[in-house]
This record gives C-alpha cells, sequence and structure tokens, in this order.
C-alpha cells in the first residue's frame, strides 16, 4: 500500500487508528533502517519527521472522532504505545537536528489540539517536555511567542507570526486530516479577543504550561492505597514529583517562594507518606519565611525517613537562626550526633551543638549557669574539631566562641587556622580585626579590615567596625568621610532595589508590602543591632506595647518608609555611627540633624531613642535624657547602654539605690562589659563601699585590656 497517496478524507475511526499507526511505524522503520551510526541527508531526515507528522495529526484526529455522540468505546480506548512514540518524536527530532524553533512550533501545535480524554495524559508528558525546553534550550531574546489562529488558519490581528521555516510548509500542503484546534473562533461569544491571554514571554507561557500540568496530575493521582493499585498510584505520584520539581526550579528563579508553598500546599492532600514532596514542601515554607511551620513539616519528614541526618540539621538551623529555638535546636542536633553514620553530618553536627549551648549562656541570668554553658560549648566545638580539621567554620565558630570567653591567645591561634582553611571567609577576617584590637593592636586591626572591605565592599558591619578603628587611629574627620562614603553606597543600594526592572526587584518590593505587622516586632525580632545584649521576653511583654505606644503619641503618626526594611534600618545605623562621631568631638547640633535623620526612618527604634537621650545627657538636661532612656529600655529590656547610662543618670541625681540596680542588671546581661564594673564601682565607691567597689573597678581594668573596639557579638553566628 503507497501511504503517500492514500486518501484519507471519508474513513471510519478503525481506519484512522491504523493509518495513524501505519505511518508511524514506516517513519519508525525508516529511522531504524538507517541506524544511528549514519549521517542522514536532511531530506531523509525531513522525509521521518514527515511521517512522525502526519501520524501524530491522524491520532489525534482519530482521539477527537471517538469523544463525539455516538462513538462506540469512546472513553475506554486509549492511545497506545505505538501512537504515543508517534505523537513525540516529531518535536523531539526537530530538537535533535538542533532546530529548537521547529521542534518548539511542533509542541505547540498539538497542545493546541482540542482536548481529549484520551489524550490527556500525553499532552502533561509534552507540557513537561516543551517546559523542559524553554527551560534549558531558550533565552528570553532568541524565545518567540505563540500564535493565535482563527478557524481558517488566520492569524490573529493582535499577534505576529515568526517567520517559516524551511520544510514545515512541506508536509503542511499534502492531503491530509488535521485535528481540530483551540482558536478565536471557539472562544465563548460574549469573550472580546483582547481578554484571550496568549503568552508574551517565556516565564509566562512556562508558567501557564506548569500550572496546567499540575491541575491535571492532581486531577488524575490515584488515592487508592489498596495494594493492586500500588503500581499505579507509584507512577501517578512519580508524574506529580516531575511536575512539581520543575514549577520549584521555574518559582525559585523567580523568586516567588511564598506562591511555591502554596503550590506544595495544595498537594499534601495526596502527599501521604512521599517523603520528597514534604520535603520540597519544607524547603519552599523556609525560603517564604514561614518557620514555625517549616519545622513542624520537616518533624513529619524526620518520621518519613529518621536516618536522614539532613533534615534534622535543617530544622536545627531554622530554630537557631529565625525561631529563637535554642531547646528544640539542641535536641535536632543531639538527634544527629546519636546516629553516629556520616562522619560530615556528625562533625557539623557538634558544631550546631556548640553554637546552641553559646547561645543559651547568652540568655542566661545566672552567672553560674552561663559558665557551665560556655564549657559544654567549648566541649562541642572541640569534639567538632576533632572529627573535622579541614572544616573551616568549625574553627571559626570555635574561636568565636573562645573570644566570648575571653581566651584571646586561643581564640587567635583558632582563627588563623580558620583563615588558612579559608583565607577569603568574611566573618574569620573580621574576627581576626576584633580580637587584633582587644590586644589594642589598632593598627593592624585596621589593616585586616580594610583588606577584608576590599574584598567585600557591602558587607556593613565590617564598615561600622571600620568606622570605630579610623576614629581611633586617624581621628574622627577620616571617619565621618567613610560614613559619607557609606551614605553614598547604600543611596546606590536603595536606588537599584526601588527602580530596578528585573523581576526579582519585583518580588522583594511586593514582599515588603505585604508584611503586615508593626514595625515594633521587625525591629526586635529581624533587625537586630550591633551592640545590645538578647531580649529577655519575660521582662519585655508587660513593657513594649506601652512604650510604643507612648513614643508613638508623642511623635505624631508614623508611615513605614517603602522598600526593604533591612536597608533602611542600614540607613538609620549610618546616621548613628555619625551622630555618636559628633557627639565624641562634641559638636551636639550636627549629631542632633543626624538623629532627625535617624527618627524620620525608624522613631521606634531602641538605639535611636538611646542616642536621643545621650546628646539630652551631654547638654547636662538630665529629666529629658532620663526619659529617653527609659523609653529604649522599655522596647529593648536587655540594652545595655541604656542601663549604663540611666545608671549613671540616677548617680547625678544620688539615687543610689537605683543607679546600682542598673548596674547590676548591666553586668548581669553582660559580665565583659568594662563599662559596667567601672560604673558599678563608681556607684558603690559613692555610698562608701570602698572595698568593693575597688575589686569591681579592678574587675572593670582586667576586662578592658582585652576588650574589642566593638563587642564580639556583632559577629553572627552564621549557619
Amino acid at each position: 500500500m503507497d501511504l503517500d497517496s492514500l486518501d484519507v478524507q471519508d474513513t471510519s475511526n478503525r481506519m484512522l487508528r491504523m493509518m495513524a499507526e501505519a505511518f508511524g511505524l514506516k517513519g519508525i522503520c525508516i529511522e531504524r533502517s538507517m541506524g544511528e551510526g549514519k549521517e542522514k541527508t536532511s531530506d531523509e531526515e525531513n522525509q521521518i519527521i514527515w511521517y512522525y507528522e502526519k501520524g501524530g495529526d491522524l491520532a489525534l484526529h482519530y482521539l477527537q472522532e471517538l469523544e463525539k455522540p455516538g462513538s462506540v468505546c469512546g472513553s475506554s480506548i486509549g492511545m497506545g504505545p505505538v501512537l504515543e512514540t508517534v505523537v513525540q518524536r516529531a518535536p523531539i527530532l526537530h530538537l535533535s537536528n538542533g532546530d529548537k524553533n521547529r521542534g518548539i512550533s511542533r509542541f505547540r501545535q498539538i497542545l493546541k489540539a482540542v482536548e481529549a480524554r484520551s489524550s490527556q495524559e500525553i499532552r502533561v508528558t509534552l507540557a513537561r517536555e516543551l517546559v523542559e525546553v524553554l527551560l534549558r534550550g531558550i533565552c528570553d531574546r532568541n524565545y518567540f511567542a505563540p500564535v493565535v489562529e482563527n478557524e481558517s488558519g488566520t492569524v490573529s490581528r493582535f499577534m505576529t507570526l515568526p517567520s517559516a521555516h524551511p520544510g514545515m510548509r512541506h508536509s503542511l500542503s499534502r492531503q491530509s486530516l488535521k485535528p481540530k484546534m483551540y482558536s478565536t473562533d471557539s472562544r465563548p461569544s460574549h469573550c472580546p479577543m483582547e481578554l484571550i491571554f496568549v503568552p508574551k514571554s517565556r516565564n509566562e507561557e512556562v508558567l501557564l504550561l506548569l500550572l496546567i500540568c499540575e491541575l491535571q496530575v492532581s486531577k488524575d493521582v490515584v488515592l487508592n492505597r489498596s495494594p493492586e493499585f500500588s503500581g499505579a498510584r507509584r507512577e501517578s505520584i512519580m508524574n506529580i514529583e516531575a511536575v512539581y520539581d520543575l514549577l520549584s526550579i521555574f518559582l525559585v528563579r523567580m523568586s516567588q517562594f511564598n506562591m511555591l508553598s502554596e503550590t506544595f500546599d495544595r498537594s499534601m492532600k495526596f502527599s501521604s507518606e512521599e517523603f520528597h514532596l514534604w520535603y520540597q514542601f519544607a524547603l519552599s515554607l523556609t525560603c517564604a519565611g514561614k518557620y514555625a511551620r517549616a519545622v513542624l513539616v520537616l518533624q513529619e519528614c524526620h518520621r518519613l525517613k529518621p536516618t536522614n541526618a539532613s533534615v534534622l540539621m535543617m530544622a536545627a538551623k531554622i530554630c537557631f537562626k529565625h525561631l529563637a529555638q535554642i531547646d528544640e535546636g539542641i535536641e535536632f542536633c543531639r538527634k544527629v550526633v546519636a546516629l553516629q553514620k556520616k562522619q560530615l553530618y556528625t562533625a557539623r553536627a557538634y558544631m550546631m551543638l556548640g553554637i546552641g549551648e553559646a547561645m543559651k549562656a547568652g540568655e542566661a541570668t545566672l552567672n553560674k549557669e552561663r559558665q557551665q554553658y560556655h564549657k559544654q560549648s567549648l566541649e562541642a566545638l572541640k569534639t567538632a574539631e576533632c572529627l573535622d580539621r579541614q572544616d573551616h567554620l568549625i574553627a571559626f565558630h570555635y574561636a568565636l566562641q573562645l573570644a566570648h570567653s575571653r581566651q584571646i591567645p586561643e581564640a587567635l591561634e583558632k582563627i588563623r587556622t580558620a583563615l588558612s582553611l579559608c583565607s577569603e571567609h568574611a566573618e574569620s577576617l573580621h574576627l581576626l580585626a576584633l580580637l587584633l584590637s582587644s590586644q589594642k593592636l589598632f593598627n593592624d586591626a585596621l589593616k585586616v579590615i580594610k583588606g577584608a572591605v576590599e574584598q567585600y565592599p557591602d558587607n556593613t558591619s565590617m564598615l561600622f567596625t571600620m568606622i570605630k578603628l579610623e576614629e581611633i587611629v586617624r581621628g574622627p574627620d577620616e571617619a565621618l568621610m567613610t560614613c559619607k562614603t557609606m551614605l553614598s553606597m547604600w543611596k546606590k543600594t536603595h536606588d537599584d532595589i526601588m527602580h530596578s526592572d528585573t523581576f526579582q526587584g519585583m518580588v522583594l518590593i511586593e514582599k515588603v508590602g505585604s508584611d503586615k505587622r508593626s514595625m515594633a516586632h521587625v525591629h526586635i525580632s529581624e533587625l537586630k543591632d550591633r551592640d545590645s545584649g538578647s531580649i529577655h521576653n519575660s521582662l519585655a511583654a508587660s513593657r513594649v506595647e506601652q512604650a510604643l505606644s507612648e513614643v508613638a503619641s508623642s511623635m505624631g503618626s508614623y508611615i513605614p518608609k517603602p522598600g526593604s526594611q533591612q536597608v533602611w534600618y542600614t540607613q538609620a545605623q549610618i546616621w548613628l555611627s555619625t551622630a555618636e562621631i559628633y557627639l565624641a568631638v562634641g559638636k551636639l547640633s550636627e549629631a542632633r540633624s543626624c538623629m532627625q535623620e535617624a527618627v524620620s526612618i525608624f522613631p521606634l527604634s531602641h538605639q535611636i531613642l538611646h542616642m536621643l537621650g545621650c546628646i539630652h545627657d551631654h547638654k547636662g538636661e538630665l529629666t529629658v535624657a532620663k526619659k529617653y532612656y527609659d523609653n529604649a529600655l522599655a522596647i529593648n529590656p536587655s540594652y545595655v547602654k541604656s542601663l549604663q547610662n540611666l545608671g549613671m543618670v540616677y548617680l547625678e541625681q544620688q539615687n543610689y539605690t537605683m543607679a546600682e540596680k542598673l548596674l547590676k542588671d548591666a553586668v548581669n546581661i553582660d559580665p565583659t562589659s568594662h563599662v559596667s564594673w567601672n560604673h558599678l564601682g563608681r556607684i558603690l565607691m559613692s555610698q562608701g563601699e570602698y572595698e568593693t567597689a575597688s575589686e569591681f573597678l579592678m574587675t572593670s581594668l582586667e576586662l578592658e585590656s582585652t576588650a574589642p573596639i566593638v563587642p564580639f557579638r556583632v559577629i553572627p553566628r552564621i549557619l
């Protein structure tokens, strides 16, 4: 039988299927007869593709005919393996020949065919393959949008047709039965042309295809858990995982983490006992900032795979870094240690256990408990170092904990080890500069921090440390010049975020705009300052709301700045540093001007209120200064600087009882602050307790000899 000259205009459904299979089988036979090692001519390749396209069109038309009323067994007969291969093969051959545009056009042509129930599975497969091609093989510059045609084949007036590709017109000119296509004529009569959605960019088309795939695989999932359906259920879950993996890749590129977490949330109704989907859900929740729920999902992942150490490590990281659930994080680390199977995770688990114990020490109120936690932290970090001596993070955290314990020579040895393992680690360089400053080697510390800033010019924490060192080594003028440079850098960063045309920039603005929390909660929990102690919730709970209402009422209505609040917080910190320098040289009016800028950004910040109190303190306006210090402590009861200054105000007012109480609180919060011990000694000396006062003053001198230029806690415990 000569297939090329066969008349296929008026045939039965059975004959349609037979002819579709015949065209497809002929294409398969010709392709295999030529062999894989032989080079095919363009005419031979076009001939093979033509048979596949002809068979594919007939197969789709056959499935559409089965859906018509009166057709026998229309819903029970599927495509079969031969027709599925025929439909998929043509676009794949176009792609393998390097003709991506023709391959994409063929994918779209098949997907535009009017859907039949029997073709739903193959449509999902083709849509997934098209998504992979668009994501991996097409850039935005080479992308051409799909076109909308009416029944006569004319392109819609508001779309442009890409240039015809060689060879395609040849296959379309032959007499053939084409499947019915979705077109502008098939739209509802009340729907105008302008409301028909047609993807205009690669991202729009990918997202549309993935959402359609998600809808289809969610409908087709096998929920019956009986043993006889286990194979079908496993296959449906694999299809779901493939679609959700592609969704994850695409939405993560677009920074659409909220949309991704909501998508996985919908999948939970059929994802029971499926570890992969649960773990992806936990990752999406973490990226979306929904940390509390992410930990709950990770606990379910741990139940599904009790020996998976990475799940426990991630849960511990979230507990430490975002939720301040230190006890829970320590428990997760201990579970990893108990596994004792993977040395890589065991060493890191001991490291995180040491970090957790150090965080517990920061929250402890009794000196005995604090010392015990410090000891346990050092022991855990030492064990981690013994297990993995090539991990620079373990050496860094070991050095940081030694620095907090004021074991400066040992800390210097460990931080040099960390830098020998990774010389470009920013936090290790920062810690080295602080350790040198604690030994009063300010010139060496400034050289180190300047070299680190050259490598990491956007690291604001190191820039603030450099300002302090420049003020001591080279004077306030150079420090002020650095502040001016930082303001210029901030303006550039802010402009890039607010005026960027990139999708990621828009996502960032949307994320900030959708944050409905009060600014007070943002300041306290997320924008943690450089030199305050840990926040004791038991002390702050009853006073925070009252203080915020008083401050807000005294300053009038407050509207948060648009954009990223972290960026605005950085600007406020720059103004604070500038005001401190002006205040140190006695330029109160300039300091006041800087504070006015800071107040316009974050009027409810305890740091800003504290600095306003310092300005009034320098003017001798103790009553006004006391009010600002009180408000700062109401927002953050652990702010040591305000405790110190308010205690000295009470000393000036000869209220020794309150002064002594405040300074003892400051010493209890941060026993390594030599300023607190010095002030407490002066207060006791004013009360005639000379022996105790001399002990406190000696303690202050000992601590001052190892005190860095800024507290060691400005360096984060990175995980």
